[in-house]
């Protein structure tokens, strides 16, 4: 996801509904969020469909790697050789 750009990337909900297809193809062309302000104060944010995706896909990642990091620290880890001996006992069911 691109970097917004304060200027340009920051718009009225008034000119978004008099814009929005115009909004949503910038969106979808610079790869930069639309944030949508209501009397003066942030209120949503326009996202391209792929860069949203990509920002799930990494928090996901992220959260896999933390909960990875808290079995390391807590010491629920086994060996491969253990790992295999379970798998083998699930299938054999």
């Amino acid at each position: 996801m691109e970097r917004i750009e304060l200027d340009k990337d920051v718009k009225p909900i008034s000119e978004f509904r008099a814009n929005a297809t115009h909004l949503i193809d910038q969106v979808n062309k610079t790869k930069r969020p639309l944030v949508i302000t209501q009397h003066g104060k942030s209120a949503a944010v326009l996202l391209d469909v792929r860069e949203y995706e990509a920002l799930i896909d990494k928090i996901e990642l992220l959260s896999d790697l933390a909960e990875a990091e808290d079995d390391i620290k807590n010491k629920r880890v086994f060996a491969n050789d253990k790992i295999k001996e379970m798998l083998a006992k699930r299938t054999k069911k």
